[in-house]
């Protein structure tokens, strides 16, 4: 046995001290790089969102209008006191909070169950990963404006095709009643939209060990019971993401509106509403004001989302 003897420890001491400083430096240099790297990506940032929102933001705050050739005085909080006793702004706020529920809601099922599907080992499969990818390929305007014209009242294909097999007794004029208006936009989303979903969780479905799954049919474990307790909380983190981004999306949805719809109050979102009073009523103060809000409403349900699905966007994945 070989004694241990005090120049030999103070070595030691030395090259972990050494070793130690060599390790920090080698850490610091990697921090200034990253740096470095993320710059530009922030100022890009800063001149593309950062100054027009806070120009926005700024602008609620006056009494500016478009076109006018006086200079825009500061009114203070005016435009939003105005903004929270609106009928207009909180039917505006109600419509977007029902159309966004409800797509979310449904694209988030039909797309699991398409996601499952396509997942399984179906012969055909790769020609149905293409069929579902139409919808989400047609861009949202010409996806609307066909839309508008299949819910025509007198030569839309769903009313024929409806009263044709006995559902309705008579065509429906889908986009001027208020109580089929939202619905039928919702409807449209879906159609467009799902694929977006379902390949996302197509993606996280093609991570998943298959030894698990091998294990629990060797266990004899039900399908339905493995979804349950294996996939769905293995694909957690990447669903909420899905969820989050087409919440987003759908918080702030305005093609699909304004060309479906038009000015239709009944279908009227937070964007189509900024935009009237931005544009046809040229009162660029209030319809600031109104984006305002709606950013700070995406922001509120963002927060809500993530702290609801405990998801970290900025998780470390070394």
């Amino acid at each position: 046995m070989t004694a241990t003897t005090p120049g030999s420890l103070t070595g030691a001491e030395d090259r972990n001290r050494i070793g130690g400083e060599t390790v920090g430096r080698l850490e610091q240099r990697r921090r200034r790089a990253a740096l470095l790297f993320l710059l530009p990506t922030v100022v890009a940032l800063l001149l593309v969102a950062g100054w027009p929102l806070l120009r926005t933001v700024y602008l609620g705050f006056t009494d500016a209008r478009l076109g006018s050739t006086e200079e825009a005085a500061f009114i203070g909080f005016a435009n939003f006191g105005y903004l929270l006793t609106d009928p207009g702004w909180w039917q505006a706020t109600w419509v977007t909070l029902k159309f966004a529920s409800a797509s979310v809601v449904l694209e988030t099922l039909l797309g699991m169950v398409i996601a499952l599907v396509l997942n399984a080992h179906l012969p055909g499969r790769g020609l149905m990963r293409a069929a579902v990818l139409v919808p989400w390929a047609i861009p949202t305007v010409i996806s609307a404006q066909m839309w508008g014209w299949m819910y025509h009242d007198l030569y839309g294909v769903v009313n024929t095709l409806l009263v044709g097999i006995g559902i309705l007794d008579a065509p429906v004029a889908w986009m001027a009643d208020p109580d089929t208006a939202l619905w039928a936009m919702v409807a449209v989303d879906v159609w467009k939209t799902t694929p977006f979903m379902a390949l996302l969780i197509l993606a996280a479905l093609q991570t998943l060990p298959t030894e698990i799954y091998e294990a629990a049919r060797v266990d004899g474990v039900h399908p339905v019971r493995v979804f349950f307790r294996v996939t769905l909380p293995l694909i957690r983190p990447a669903l909420m993401v899905a969820i989050i981004f087409r919440a987003l999306d759908a918080l702030r949805m305005f093609d699909l509106a304004y060309v479906l719809a038009g000015g239709n109050p009944a279908t009227a979102t937070l964007s189509v509403y900024a935009r009237q009073n931005l544009v046809d009523f040229q009162d660029v103060g209030y319809g600031s004001a109104a984006s305002t809000l709606l950013v700070l409403l995406i922001l509120l349900i963002t927060i809500i989302l993530l702290t609801v699905g405990r998801v970290r966007l900025a998780a470390d994945t070394r």
